[in-house]
């Protein structure tokens, strides 16, 4: 029995249909999310809803059905939607993940460019982070700041003095500093 050979026009009709139907998806998404933004821009003349409440949803809805839409037209061209889910939460836990790993990392970076913005303290201040007002915390003169840490050069108390420590700029803002600036006469201080 000899294949059943189709016209070549008849060969084009089932991409165009799926292309069809692509577009579709897409022009429905598309209004869809144009409704909705309408509808809470209505919703937010009518009640008393704050501008920072209404544009964080209508641009959270917006990639929602955006991307509802994108998964249909994947599925559509073939491709499962369990493989994407799969795929999507495997990505989502790797980059929470990671997120939770560099937390501190990012932490003091952008401690260090609060310090160096806001100016809390400067090379050469002594600092002392309070842990709690009847114990004391690190004290030290500041002879570095880089993204990281702040070292301190330890006042010389008791024979201490010269020791080099490593503050991580998160701290600073943690806890109470107390702060004494370069041209001040510090008691334990030669």
């Amino acid at each position: 029995m000899e294949a059943l050979q189709l016209p070549l026009p008849a060969q084009w009709v089932e991409p165009v249909w799926i292309g069809v139907q692509v577009l579709l998806i897409l022009l429905a998404g598309y209004l869809t999310q144009r409704f909705v933004a309408k509808g809470l821009t209505r919703l937010g003349e009518r009640y008393p809803f704050p501008p920072q409440l209404l544009m964080p949803l209508r641009g959270g809805l917006r990639w929602l059905i955006m991307g509802s839409a994108l998964i249909f037209v994947l599925e559509r061209l073939g491709v499962s939607a369990t493989v994407l889910w799969t795929a999507l939460s495997g990505f989502v836990a790797v980059a929470a993940v990671a997120f939770f790993a560099m937390w501190s990392v990012l932490s003091n970076l952008l401690c260090a460019i609060l310090i160096f913005t806001v100016g809390p303290f400067r090379l050469g201040d002594i600092v002392e982070l309070v842990d709690t007002v009847d114990k004391p915390g690190v004290k030290g003169r500041v002879v570095a700041i880089n993204l990281l840490y702040t070292t301190l050069i330890e006042v010389e108390e008791a024979g201490t003095g010269g020791v080099m420590v490593q503050v991580p700029n998160s701290l600073f803002f943690q806890r109470s500093v107390r702060r004494w600036r370069d041209s001040a006469v510090i008691p334990g201080e030669r």
